[in-house]
């Protein structure tokens, strides 16, 4: 360090040296300390709001060997604060603000890049620099307490800003929903804005081909052999169900025809509505079973007759008919009884007794000596029969009681049967025991009629009949047949049915408190 002999308050010189005040002594001889002058923002100015005090171990004080004030007195005031940080806290005699810039100064160079043009975005145009000039980038001008402004940073390229993406983005959504609805448009094929939902456009070839097993499968094959039976006689008239059998022949209903019996009008209509007359070759009333005759067939196929005794309880069956006139339709359903024993009147108050197949499948009027099928497609039964609360058959149109799930078919056996002997004989003959049975007991068992009973024409036993020859009297109540009990009037008579003439049968019965067995061939009537 040097000292300096010039008098306090001189005019400055500029040697570069500063002048700080020795710890303690505000009013002391100044003692001259020879600091070197770095550029860029004062080593002494505030730090986080703390006071100005020594850096490095040196303490803040007067510039370029001068003091602003006479000794012994407070500095002047330093002024508008600098941009570079605050102003002193507390300032203590003797000590001087640091070195800064001066708040009214403005070089060329600043004067240049505030008048130099912003730009939002992207700069297209790199600005020149104005050209600076020497001694470290700023003029040399006289003034207090000089330090050098840090050097602007050089100009660089700044990014798009935050905005100009949020508004690229934005148009970028909205032509990529228009080129969507447009591709949209495109795929419908449809420039008139009318809506094509598809399907409904695809190959037909083979779409009605089923399974022949499945329900459809059975429909489609059978449908075309069942007939709609109509016929009229004067003012009556009804309608009932039939199907083709072999030969060239229909099995129907005997309650059907019963009205053209006596000279009625008959047709028959086909699934695909053709008609043809029709003739009858036989009824019987007891069986509940006829056989007419059409003019044509038009090459429909005969339906296969099934085995009914082979039915369980629980098979699938298909009834197929004309309920209510609607000719063509199917229903399903289930055998939910074997061997009911069912009695209905037809016309002329002649009686039918029916070993029934017992169904749920839906059977109306209309289905009447139509097919009741397996799932096989064989005629297992012919409808004949619906249980109402008015106890009704299928017999005539006047009776409109719907189906409630309790059906009843002819089983096929008996079909069978009662059918080969209309087309063969004309006629049908069944299987009796040669006695009349009592239809008002209502006691356990079939009890043969006694003398005087309504409903037995020529006798309770016929003379030389099976029941006599088998010693079975007036009064006897047959418990048991072939090994089947008996618990009324009607089991005893379908029971009977179901035999053949000439069958041999084992009959148990009661004669007052005596129980006894005995032997019994079946004999034929009408």
């Amino acid at each position: 360090m040097t000292e300096d002999n010039r008098a306090p308050g001189g005019p400055p010189q500029d040697d570069r040296r500063t002048t700080e005040f020795e710890p303690g002594n505000s009013t002391g001889p100044q003692i001259p300390t020879d600091q070197p002058l770095v550029s860029g923002r004062p080593q002494g100015g505030p730090q986080n709001g703390s006071p100005v005090g020594p850096q490095n171990g040196m303490q803040a004080g007067p510039q370029n060997g001068t003091q602003n004030g006479p000794p012994g007195m407070a500095p002047p005031d330093p002024g508008p604060r600098s941009p570079y940080g605050a102003p002193p806290q507390n300032d203590v005699p003797g000590r001087q603000r640091p070195s800064f810039s001066p708040h009214h100064y403005e070089s060329p160079y600043d004067q240049q890049r505030q008048a130099a043009p912003s730009y939002a975005g992207w700069n297209t145009q790199q600005q020149p620099r104005p050209p600076q000039p020497p001694n470290g980038g700023y003029p040399a001008q006289p003034g207090p307490n000089w330090a050098p402004i840090p050097a602007p940073e050089p100009g660089t390229r700044r990014g798009p800003s935050t905005s100009l993406f949020v508004v690229v983005s934005i148009v970028i959504a909205l032509l990529a929903g228009a080129l969507g609805a447009g591709v949209g448009v495109l795929a419908t094929g449809d420039q008139n804005g009318t809506v094509d939902l598809g399907g409904g456009k695809t190959s037909t070839t083979g779409a009605k081909n089923r399974d022949p097993g499945s329900v459809a499968g059975i429909a489609q094959r059978l449908v075309p052999s069942v007939v709609m039976i109509k016929v009229t006689n004067g003012t009556e008239g009804g309608a009932g169900t039939g199907f083709v059998v072999n030969g060239g022949y229909i099995v129907t209903n005997n309650h059907v025809v019963a009205p053209a019996v006596s000279g009625g009008n008959m047709q028959v209509v086909f699934n695909d509505g053709k008609t043809t007359t029709a003739s009858i070759v036989g009824h019987d009333a007891t069986s509940d079973i006829a056989v007419i005759k059409p003019g044509t067939l038009g090459g429909r196929k005969a339906l296969t007759l099934g085995n009914s005794d082979a039915l369980a309880v629980g098979d699938p069956v298909i009834a197929i008919g004309s309920p209510l006139g609607l000719a063509g339709t199917v229903t399903t359903g289930i055998v939910s009884a074997l061997n009911r024993p069912v009695s209905t009147s037809g016309e002329g108050g002649e009686s039918s007794f029916i070993n029934a197949v017992q169904t749920d499948a839906a059977i109306n009027p209309g289905n009447s000596g139509g097919p009741l099928v397996d799932s096989r497609g064989e005629v297992i039964g012919v409808n004949s029969a619906i249980a109402t609360l008015g106890s009704q058959s299928l017999g005539s149109d006047k009776q409109q009681s719907g189906s409630i799930g309790l059906g009843f078919a002819i089983p096929s056996n008996q079909v069978k049967k009662v059918a080969e002997q209309l087309i063969n004989n004309g006629k049908a003959t069944h299987a009796v025991i040669g006695a009349c049975i009592d239809m008002s007991y209502q006691g356990g068992g079939a009890r043969i009629a006694t003398d005087g009973a309504q409903s037995c024409k020529g006798g309770t036993v016929t003379p030389g009949g099976p029941a006599e020859k088998a010693g079975l009297k007036a009064g006897d109540i047959i418990t048991t047949f072939d090994g089947k009990a008996i618990s009324g009037s009607d089991e005893l008579i379908m029971a009977i049915r179901a035999k053949s003439p000439g069958d041999r049968v084992q009959v148990g019965y009661t004669r007052g408190s005596q129980r006894s067995t005995t032997e019994l061939t079946l004999g034929a009537g009408n």
